[in-house]
């Protein structure tokens, strides 16, 4: 239920602010800016979505928690969803989204209402046993070869 709301008020919100500016400087250049933010937008969230990336491959490289740039990377893919969306009200919440201290301060909003029991990074830690010996083998048998012909009362 809770999702019906946005879904319903920010449509309204962009036919209101449509309204509105289209009134003040008319139809021609409200369309304009959309058209003109999206591809302000797109050039953007490119920009950072690749420093997000190098960012990531940093983290993953250097075997620190990767949580910080996944976030960033999830808020910019948002951001182009909503610059990619015609509106005015969308336009704004995707600029935001691509400064970083917006997305800091949003990031810093969420954990503050998540709380992670755990996180683990790579493999997982057995409880050390005095009595278990950890190990690898290979298996070096000889592969078994038959003795003899098959006998006919079998299919090959």
């Amino acid at each position: 239920m809770w999702l019906f709301v946005p879904f319903v008020l920010v449509p309204l919100v962009e036919i209101a602010l449509f309204i509105q500016v289209g009134g003040l400087i008319g139809l021609w250049p409200t369309l304009g800016i959309v058209v003109l933010t999206a591809l302000l937008g797109t050039w953007l969230v490119r920009q950072q979505g690749a420093q997000a990336i190098r960012r990531l491959r940093g983290t993953i490289n250097e075997l620190r928690d990767p949580t910080e740039p996944l976030a960033h990377g999830a808020m910019i893919l948002i951001a182009g969803a909503l610059l990619l969306t015609p509106g005015f009200f969308t336009d704004a919440v995707g600029f935001a989204l691509l400064v970083p201290a917006f997305r800091d301060a949003a990031l810093r909003w969420v954990r503050s209402r998540v709380k992670v029991e755990t996180f683990r990074y790579g493999e997982p830690r057995r409880p050390h046993r005095p009595d278990v010996i950890d190990g690898d083998y290979i298996d070096v048998t000889d592969e078994k070869r038959p003795t003899h012909r098959p006998s006919g009362w079998t299919r090959h």
